[in-house]
């Protein structure tokens, strides 16, 4: 057991106020994350996108993190120079990719031009994209770094799940507001510019909390002067590389991650394009529906990470999330289920089992790999997801515009195609089975090895 600790984080306040801050800055960034999937429809009818060339476009995201190895170089950042410089770099990267993706989708200087065979503004945009894509997976390891360095020892699932849910509202805000505010301007860029705006406000809190960062170290410090206990949290080698990826528990996790997330942001970028084929909902509402998702996750993520922090069970919790997804996306491949009360019941349910999912997962790394290494181990995770966030998309854009094209409708007096959609939902189908078999093998490793993954996270401390 540890003593307790007279420093900044014991002061529910601070540690509270900490969260919101950063909380604030990925709400940002998750706005713009999806900011682009209710606008698929009108980027067909006004910049003649089509399916292949936004599936090319949505996958961008992951290109520099996978291909590039930069995530894996922001963890290891993040563990040597600690979370304010790393920060503060990740959301000045993320303002900048936003400000090239809105000015390929704004100007007409690449209307006639190609690169590599495809539409010069599609790879630009996407460009943008990417290093965006570098600057918010940066900021989201950093943040559950930030999360831990608070509340480790305390509420730390919820915590998370609060972090989560504030992005998730990001993620609502987008699916809900981004086809009004196109309306709205009669602009299909005016939603990346509002993106942008955010942005750069949500850097400018980030910088604000780091004032506050200083003063907790500083606390730290003194702390460990009066007790003698020195603390090694930003200690880290290269070398610990090694020791994380041969961790099998860290794998199953890894594994499950990007499973899992490749069985819901992927569905959300193509969800509104689902709802008008499938369900015959108006394309200016057609939002509305998926944005329930995240609205749910909202409420339920930090429900299911307190009950995590006090009664433990996240390995099983996990378990029952993959169940969900897989019931969910089987019964959306089911072609007369075509109803619109039956969207919304199928999105509320994907969203309990999106909320139940992360808020065990993420605040079972900790319980797996040590403090010092969390950065690289996160950073790590990410770096699997984005090979599914990366991959996916684009084969579902691929299987759309191949297999999947049953004619054309009407958009605002455009013809766009339609889709069926069996195929692509029986693929995230197949995701989320194979999800479901590792949280088994997680909570397998679990029982082996002892990691607590079934124990809370809230622990008593003596003095």
């Amino acid at each position: 057991m540890e003593a307790i600790s007279n420093t900044l984080r014991d002061s529910k306040f601070a540690r509270w106020t900490a969260l919101a801050v950063v909380s604030f800055t990925m709400l940002c960034g998750y706005y713009l994350t999806d900011v682009m999937a209710p606008l698929k429809p009108l980027l067909e009818k006004e910049l003649l996108w089509n399916s292949a060339e936004y599936g090319f476009f949505t996958s961008a995201y992951g290109w520099f993190n996978v291909f590039l190895l930069m995530l894996i170089l922001g963890g290891i950042i993040l563990d040597k120079m600690g979370v304010r410089f790393t920060g503060k770099l990740a959301t000045m990267i993320m303002v900048a990719g936003t400000a090239l993706k809105y000015w390929a989708i704004s100007t007409h200087s690449l209307d006639s031009s190609t690169i590599l065979g495809m539409k010069a503004q599609v790879v630009v945009a996407a460009l943008g994209f990417a290093v965006f894509g570098v600057g918010v997976e940066v900021a989201g390891i950093t943040v559950s770094k930030i999360i831990v360095k608070w509340f480790k020892g305390k509420e730390l699932a919820l915590a998370m799940g609060l972090e989560m849910a504030t992005a998730r509202m990001g993620t609502a805000l987008a699916l809900s507001t981004s086809v009004f505010i196109a309306n709205a301007f009669s602009n299909v860029a005016a939603p990346v510019l509002v993106c942008l705006i955010m942005l750069c406000i949500g850097m400018i809190a980030f910088f604000l909390y780091a004032v506050k960062d200083k003063k907790l170290d500083a606390s730290l410090a003194a702390e460990a002067e009066r007790t003698g206990i020195v603390s090694d949290e930003e200690s880290f080698k290269v070398s610990d590389i090694v020791k994380i990826v041969t961790n099998k528990g860290w794998w199953y996790l890894a594994i499950l991650c990007v499973l899992f997330y490749s069985s819901v942001f992927p569905f959300l970028k193509y969800a509104s394009d689902l709802m008008v084929n499938k369900f015959g909902v108006d394309p200016k509402l057609a939002g509305s529906i998926p944005a329930l998702l995240p609205f749910g996750t909202i409420l339920l993520t930090p429900l299911f990470g307190n009950m995590y922090d006090r009664k433990g069970k996240g390995a099983s919790i996990m378990i029952l999330g993959s169940v969900l997804l897989i019931i969910v996306h089987a019964l959306f491949s089911v072609p007369f289920l075509n109803q619109t009360p039956v969207a919304i019941l199928l999105i509320v349910v994907l969203g309990i089992g999106f909320s139940l999912v992360p808020s065990a997962m993420w605040p079972s790394v900790p319980k797996i790999i040590p403090e010092n290494q969390l950065g690289t181990a996160y950073a790590l995770i990410f770096w699997v997801q984005n090979w599914g966030l990366m991959g996916v998309p684009a084969l579902i854009g691929w299987v759309l515009n191949e297999y999947c094209i049953t004619g054309t409708h009407l958009v605002d007096g455009a013809e766009v195609s339609s889709y069926n959609y069996t195929l692509p939902m029986m693929i995230f189908t197949g995701f989320g089975i194979l999800a479901l078999v590792f949280a088994l093998l997680l909570k397998a490793e679990d029982k082996k090895k002892g990691y607590g993954l079934q124990m809370p996270n809230i622990r008593k401390q003596e003095n």
